[in-house]
């Protein structure tokens, strides 16, 4: 009985790996963004991480220059 449901989970796993179409498996085509601009990534990537760390700090300078 286990040997029967592990070979149709074995199975239905291959087909659906085998008819995903998961448009040929190129790295990076399912990004939202281009890896093919080096020097835009590289500013998208310190915009993100920059508006992400210095947030913060931001927020903070406003409150204590709040009156």
């Amino acid at each position: 009985m286990f040997a029967r449901a592990a070979a149709i989970s074995r199975t239905g796993m291959t087909n659906l790996v085998r008819y995903s179409h998961s448009h040929g498996g190129i790295p990076g085509e399912n990004l939202p963004f281009s890896l093919t601009n080096r020097y835009k990534l590289t500013a998208l990537f310190i915009v993100f991480l920059g508006s992400g760390l210095g947030a913060p700090f931001f927020v903070l300078r406003h409150q204590l220059l709040k009156q």
